[in-house]
């Protein structure tokens, strides 16, 4: 393990092994993707004796209330400095912040009160606030540069997705017989990647922490400051339109293939698991296209495919699997760019802010990011949950649905995420920071941290005319 402040060459590029144990943390975030959102919220409600308002509400105001704990540790983040690095320590940190959590609410008992739900789900966002944070903030310093960065973020995509889909099919490969003994399987899985993929990242990846060159230090007033900043106001708009869309399905998953499409449990798993395996390859493939289109033109094309796709199908007829499969296995592709890169531009978008303010302040920004990702999947429970629970969907085991309530249904899955897709890729028409403009930046960035080195730089690089073009202070 290197030194967290010895220097590194701007740009380097992280070699092949350690970038798969850097990614690994990814295996939790991911697994949880599947299980937490799709699985968990129907579990309460219909084996653990809750009502389907009661629990969309519980995860819309717990998500709420923590995304309020964001901008705090994004802060505390680029202010540490300890022998163990900057981010390392604080990914070290969430490991039992997360397993512990995940164990309560995955094999909670039966007859569990409200506060139960609440409590530990204000613990577990907690710890994913501080995995997902210490890890983007992290992979932001290990590439600097415009196409390492959509290298590092597709590599984290495809651990998560891994991850997710191996979730999905634990309880096939241990025997598990009821929806029940599904989700307690999948949190034993959780609970045992979790620490190994955190310490597996922790002792094999190295650190090194990026100075600040302006003397101020950083503020939660900061925070608010970025979210005027021209490029950042894209990407977090971005960001919840394209976390709403993808949890608003989630969230209403099961209810939809199974009463709308006619599948069982089983093969509704099946697809789903389809539809997440499909983002190994769609990380891989989208990382590649932006490689040569740019992120944003990449997300543009995602994004309206997408929506497309889910146009198509609900055309189908009921049970038809392999036009099913095929559809679940196309949206899973696209679906993949959307969170890598968003991360991915976030990371240049913070490069921008270094060189006009002279602060690292890539935890803030990714606080911001995962904010308003947690509004956007609060909504996408609590709002659905309580939208189908007023159209007269009852989602009770064994319940039985009227033609015009599962109609509803159909409604609610289908239009909510075909808008919010495309209004997220339509955020980003227009977008400006593309590979030509952010290589000027990094070459400003690294003839700075240069002369810093020899301590001819004490403040932050002044805005004049020969810094690169198009890099307005925030308003």
């Amino acid at each position: 393990m290197t030194s967290p402040a010895s220097p590194a060459p701007s740009g380097h590029s992280i070699s092949l092994p350690r970038l798969v144990a850097f990614a690994l943390p990814g295996l939790p975030i991911g697994a949880l993707a599947a299980a937490l959102s799709v699985y968990l919220p129907k579990y309460y409600a219909s084996h653990l004796g809750l009502s389907l308002a009661a629990v969309g509400i519980a995860f819309m105001a717990v998500r709420l209330g923590d995304m309020l704990f964001d901008p705090f540790i994004g802060v505390l983040m680029d202010r540490t400095r300890t022998a163990l690095g900057r981010y390392r320590v604080w990914l070290l940190c969430g490991a039992p912040l997360l397993t512990l959590p995940v164990y309560m609410l995955f094999l909670a008992p039966a007859g569990v009160p409200l506060v139960y739900l609440i409590g530990w789900l204000f613990v577990y966002y907690i710890g994913t606030s501080v995995i997902a944070l210490s890890h983007a903030s992290w992979a932001s310093v290990i590439a600097s540069k415009y196409h390492d960065r959509s290298r590092v973020f597709g590599a984290i995509q495809i651990v998560s997705t891994v991850a997710a889909t191996a979730v999905l099919f634990v309880p096939a490969l241990v025997g598990s017989k009821n929806p029940e003994t599904d989700v307690q399987d999948m949190g034993w899985f959780i609970v045992i990647i979790t620490p190994l993929g955190i310490l597996l990242a922790s002792l094999f990846t190295p650190e090194r922490i990026i100075e600040q060159h302006s003397t101020e230090k950083a503020t939660l007033r900061d925070y608010w400051e970025m979210v005027s900043w021209p490029e950042m106001r894209r990407i977090v708009a971005g960001a919840f339109c394209l976390t709403l869309g993808p949890g608003w399905m989630s969230a209403m998953y099961l209810f939809y293939f199974q009463d709308s499409r006619g599948f069982d449990f089983r093969t509704s798993t099946y697809l789903l698991a389809l539809y997440i395996a499909a983002g190994v390859l769609g990380a891989a493939g989208l990382s590649w296209l932006a490689t040569r289109l740019g992120k944003h033109r990449t997300l543009l094309i995602a994004s309206t495919g997408y929506s497309l796709g889910l146009m198509i199908l609900n055309f189908l007829p009921k049970g038809s699997l392999i036009p099913a499969a095929i559809i679940m296995f196309s949206l899973g592709f696209l679906a993949a760019g959307f969170v890598l890169l968003g991360r991915s531009m976030c990371a240049d978008a913070g490069d921008a802010i270094r060189l006009a303010k002279g602060k690292h302040q890539q935890g803030l920004l990714y606080a911001m990011m995962t904010s308003v990702e947690k509004i956007a999947s609060a909504l996408s429970i609590g709002l659905t949950f309580t939208i189908l629970s007023f159209v007269g969907y009852n989602a009770k085991e064994g319940a039985h649905n009227t033609p015009a309530a599962i109609h509803n249904l159909e409604l609610v899955y289908l239009l909510g995420p075909i808008f919010f897709v495309m209004l997220g890729g339509a955020c980003y028409i227009g977008y400006k920071l593309d590979h030509k403009r952010h290589a000027e930046i990094r070459a400003a960035l690294d003839e700075r941290d240069a002369q810093a080195s020899q301590g001819l730089v004490l403040d932050r690089l002044p805005l004049t005319s020969e810094t690169p073009a198009a890099l307005p202070e925030a308003t």
